[in-house]
C-alpha cells in the first residue's frame, strides 16, 4: 500500500508542476495576474509531495520489502540500516527520485523566502523551474518508476553492489544532486530574467546566494567523491579523468564562472549577458552529466541505467530545456546591455579572464569527455586520459592561478599595477624559491614542480588581502574569499606532492616478513578470516613503523560479499601530519607449476603519499570558504529585510497618527 502512495503522491507533485508552470505562465499576461497568488503555495505543496514519495520509498527499503522491484534488486535483508537507507539512492530510479525530490523542495523554498526580484520576474523563474521539474517527473512516471510491484514477490532480495556499501554513499551522492539541483534554480532565474528583461543587478544578488550554496555542495560532493574513490578502489588515486568524474567537474568549472560573474554583476552593474549565459551553461553542464551516467553509455559503478530508451529521454531533456532556454537567449540577448564599462587593470578585468580560463577548461574537459563516446558510436575506441587532460587543462590553469593571486588585490573599475606591484613581491619570492628548492631536490616532473612552485606563492597572495586590516572586523565575505582561495593553494600543493614523491611497493610476502616503502618498514604479521553482517573477509594485521618509530597496526580486508556474489578490497590508510601509508591486500599466490598449490606468500600493495591529504583538505577549505561567504549574504540580507520591516512598521505608525 506505501507503494501505491508514494506512486500517487508522485503523481501529485507531477500534476501540481503542470499547474506550477500554467499559471506562472498566464500570470505574466496581464489579464492573468489574478493566478499568480497560488504560484508559490503550489511550489511549496509539490516539493513537500515530493519528499513524501521518496520517504515512502525510503521506509521501503528499510522494511526490504521485496514486492517492490527496485527493492528486490538493490537491497536485501541482511544488509545493515545505514546501507538500506543509503541503498534508496544507490540505483537509477531511488537516484532520478532524489534528483526531484530535491528539486521541488528547493523550488518550494525559493518560493517561500525568496521576496527581492519583482514579482513578475518570480512567476517567470517559477514557471521555468516547474517546466524543468515537469521533465524529469515525466521521466520518472513513465520511463523509471521506483514503486513498480514485482508478482510474485522474491523471498529475499539481491543485495547492494559492495563497492557501494559504503558510508560514502550516504554523503557523496546527496550532496552531488544538491549541487547539481541548485544550478537549476540558477537556470531558472536566468529565464525568469530574460522573460522580463529584469537582468540587473538586483537579479544577480537574488540569484547568488542560490549559486553559491550549489558550488558548496557541488565542492564537497567532489572532495568526498574523490575520497571515496582513492581509498574504495584500492589503486591509491584520487582522480583518473574518468567521464564520470568529468560529469561533476563540468558544472563545477561552470558554477564557478558563474559565481564569480554573478559577483560583478550585483556590485557593478557589468556582465549581464554572460551572467545569463552561464547561468544556462552551468546547468546544461548537469543534465550532460545526468546523461552520461544515467543512458547506459558509460560502464562505471555510477552507470545504473543500460536502458537505450532512458538515455533517449534524457537527451530529449536535454535537448528541450537547454534548446528552449538558448533560443530565448537569442531572441533576448539584444535587449541585455552588457551593462557598466571597466579597465583592463581592475578587479572586474581579473575575474573576466579567470572566467575565460574556466570556460576554457571546461571546454577541454567536456571535448575530452565526448570525443571517445562519439568516435565509438562510429566504430572505433578511443581512449582519452590524464595525458591530455592534465597538460591541456595546466595550459589555461596556470595563468588562472596567477591571476587569482594578483585579482583580490586589485580596485573595482580601475587600478594601476605600479600600486600592487610591491605587495606581490612577497608571494613572486615564494614562488622563485619554492621552484628553485623543488627542482634542486629531485622533482622531475614538469607538471608537480609547477604545482609545488605556485602552491605556496597563491597560498600567501590568498591572505594579503587581510593586511593592514583588523582581523576581528574584517568582513565575513573577505574572510570566505581568503579562506577559498587558501583551499586551493592547499590542494594544488597536495596534488603536486602526489605526483612528486609518492612511493610504492607490490609484493607477495610471507608471514612475518617486512618490507620497506618510503620511511616506513612494514611486517605481515598475520592473516586471519573475519565475518561481517553480509560478508566474510581475510584480514591482514600489518605492522607499520615510520623510521624506527614506536609501530601501529593496519588490517586491509579482502572481502567476499554473498549478495551479490563479489569480492572486494578495503583499503586500510595511516595518516601522519606529512602524508599517508595506503595498504592494501590481495590473494595468496599460488605455484608456478600447480595452480592449485598456495604458496603462502600474500600480494601487498603499499603506497607512501606525502601530504597527500592535503588534496581533500584543500578541498573542504574551498568549501568553508564558500560557506562563510554564504553566510555573510544571508546575514546582510536579513538585516536588510529587518531594515526594511522596521521602516514599514513605523511608517504605517505615521500614517495611522497622520490619520487620527
Amino acid at each position: 500500500m506505501l507503494a501505491e502512495l508514494g506512486l500517487a503522491m508522485l503523481w501529485l507533485a507531477a500534476a501540481l508542476a503542470g499547474l506550477q508552470l500554467v499559471a506562472g505562465s498566464v500570470a505574466l499576461t496581464k489579464d492573468g495576474e489574478g493566478l499568480g497568488g497560488i504560484v508559490r503555495p503550489v511550489a511549496v505543496v509539490q516539493g513537500v509531495l515530493a519528499a513524501a514519495a521518496f520517504a515512502s520509498l525510503i521506509w521501503l527499503f528499510v522494511q526490504t520489502d521485496t514486492s517492490v522491484k527496485l527493492v528486490a534488486e538493490n537491497s536485501h535483508s541482511a544488509k545493515p540500516l545505514i546501507y538500506k537507507i543509503a541503498g534508496t539512492w544507490g540505483n537509477h530510479e531511488g537516484s532520478m527520485l532524489l534528483w526531484v525530490t530535491v528539486m521541488g523542495l528547493a523550488g518550494g523554498f525559493v518560493a517561500l523566502v525568496e521576496r527581492r526580484l519583482p514579482e513578475r520576474t518570480m512567476m517567470a523563474t517559477l514557471a521555468g523551474q516547474a517546466f524543468v521539474s515537469l521533465g524529469f517527473y515525466a521521466f520518472l512516471l513513465f520511463a523509471s518508476n521506483p514503486f513498480q510491484r514485482l508478482n510474485p514477490a522474491p523471498q529475499e532480495g539481491n543485495g547492494l553492489n559492495p563497492l557501494l556499501q559504503d558510508p560514502g554513499l550516504a554523503f557523496h551522492p546527496p550532496t552531488l544532486y544538491l549541487g547539481y539541483v541548485g544550478l537549476s534554480i540558477a537556470f531558472s532565474f536566468a529565464i525568469g530574467a530574460l522573460v522580463t528583461r529584469e537582468v540587473g543587478p538586483a537579479f544577480a544578488r537574488a540569484m547568488r546566494p542560490w549559486v553559491l550554496g550549489a558550488w558548496i555542495f557541488l565542492t564537497l560532493g567532489i572532495t568526498a567523491g574523490s575520497y571515496w574513490a582513492y581509498y574504495m578502489l584500492g589503486w591509491g588515486g584520487w582522480w583518473f579523468w574518468d567521464p564520470v568524474e568529468n560529469a561533476s567537474l563540468m558544472p563545477w568549472l561552470a558554477a564557478t564562472a558563474l559565481l564569480h560573474s554573478a559577483s560583478v554583476l550585483a556590485a557593478r552593474n557589468a556582465l549581464r549577458a554572460w551572467t545569463v549565459m552561464l547561468g544556462v551553461v552551468a546547468f546544461s553542464m548537469s543534465m550532460v552529466g545526468t546523461f552520461l551516467v544515467r543512458s547506459g553509455i558509460l560502464t562505471s559503478v555510477h552507470a545504473f541505467a543500460v536502458d537505450p530508451r532512458r538515455g533517449g529521454f534524457i537527451l530529449a531533456l536535454l535537448a528541450i530545456n537547454i534548446g528552449a532556454a538558448l533560443v530565448l537567449f537569442a531572441l533576448r540577448a539584444g535587449t541585455v546591455t552588457e551593462g557598466e564599462r571597466f579597465e583592463v587593470t581592475s578587479r572586474e578585468a581579473s575575474l573576466v579572464f579567470n572566467n575565460v580560463m574556466l570556460s576554457s577548461i571546461l571546454g577541454i574537459v567536456l571535448l575530452g569527455t565526448l570525443y571517445p563516446l562519439v568516435t565509438e558510436a562510429m566504430g572505433v575506441k578511443v581512449s582519452v586520459g590524464p595525458p591530455y587532460f592534465t597538460p591541456m587543462s595546466a595550459v589555461f590553469a596556470v595563468p588562472m592561478l596567477v591571476v587569482l593571486a594578483i585579482g583580490p588585490l586589485l580596485r573595482w573599475r580601475h587600478d594601476r599595477f605600479k600600486r600592487v606591484s610591491p605587495v606581490l613581491a612577497a608571494p613572486l619570492a615564494v614562488t622563485i624559491i619554492a621552484a628553485i628548492g623543488f627542482a634542486v631536490g629531485g622533482v622531475t616532473s614538469t607538471m608537480s614542480l609547477i604545482a609545488l612552485s605556485l602552491a605556496p606563492g597563491l597560498a600567501v597572495a590568498s591572505v594579503l588581502p587581510l593586511r593592514g586590516r583588523h582581523l576581528g572586523r574584517a568582513p565575513l565575505s573577505l574572510w570566505g574569499m581568503v579562506i577559498a582561495h587558501l583551499g586551493l593553494a592547499v590542494a594544488l600543493f597536495g596534488m603536486g606532492a602526489d605526483g612528486a614523491f609518492t612511493k610504492e611497493r607490490l609484493i607477495a610476502a610471507r608471514v612475518g616478513e617486512s618490507v620497506d616503502v618510503g620511511p616506513w618498514q612494514v611486517k605481515l604479521g598475520a592473516i586471519t578470516p573475519v565475518a561481517g553482517p553480509n560478508w566474510t573477509a581475510l584480514e591482514a594485521d600489518l605492522v607499520a613503523s615510520y623510521d624506527g618509530a614506536s609501530p601501529d597496526h593496519l588490517k586491509p580486508q579482502s572481502r567476499t560479499f554473498w549478495a551479490p556474489p563479489q569480492t572486494t578490497s578495503v583499503s586500510a590508510l595511516h595518516t601522519r601530519w606529512n602524508g599517508q601509508l595506503y595498504t592494501v591486500l590481495g590473494e595468496e599466490t599460488h605455484d608456478a607449476s600447480s595452480a592449485a598449490m598456495p604458496t603462502g606468500r600474500w600480494q601487498l600493495r603499499l603506497w607512501w603519499k606525502p601530504f597527500v591529504p592535503m588534496i581533500w583538505l584543500g578541498g573542504i577549505l574551498v568549501a568553508l570558504g564558500g560557506f562563510l561567504a554564504l553566510l555573510s549574504r544571508v546575514r546582510q540580507d536579513l538585516k536588510r529585510r529587518t531594515v526594511r520591516a522596521r521602516g514599514d512598521i513605523r511608517r504605517g505608525d505615521r500614517e495611522e497618527r497622520e490619520a487620527a
